[in-house]
């Protein structure tokens, strides 16, 4: 069994946590119709265009889809803070 945690300490469920997507680096492999390997050096996506448009899948920097770019997910795991209040009182 895992370690034992104080009761109220960490929440749970869906507001437990707030889940973080971002685009890094582009993986468009430029050169793979002649067999070799380069990318563009392009670190970061930015949206062409407002969020909700098809230009928002368009990379400013590189004109490459989103879906060339490395996809990070990132977990901000919230504390409960109630408890910690009611003892402040």
């Amino acid at each position: 069994m895992g370690p034992q945690q104080e009761p109220g300490k960490y929440p749970r469920g869906p507001a437990a946590r707030k889940r973080v997507v971002r685009y890094a680096e582009c993986r468009k492999n430029h050169a793979a119709s002649i067999g070799g390997h380069a990318v563009d050096g392009c670190r970061e996506f930015m949206p062409a265009g407002e969020e909700g448009t098809a230009a928002a899948l368009q990379c400013a920097a590189c004109n490459c889809h989103r879906s060339f770019h490395r996809r990070e997910v990132v977990d901000h795991f919230l504390r409960d803070r109630s408890s910690e209040s009611a003892t402040l009182r």
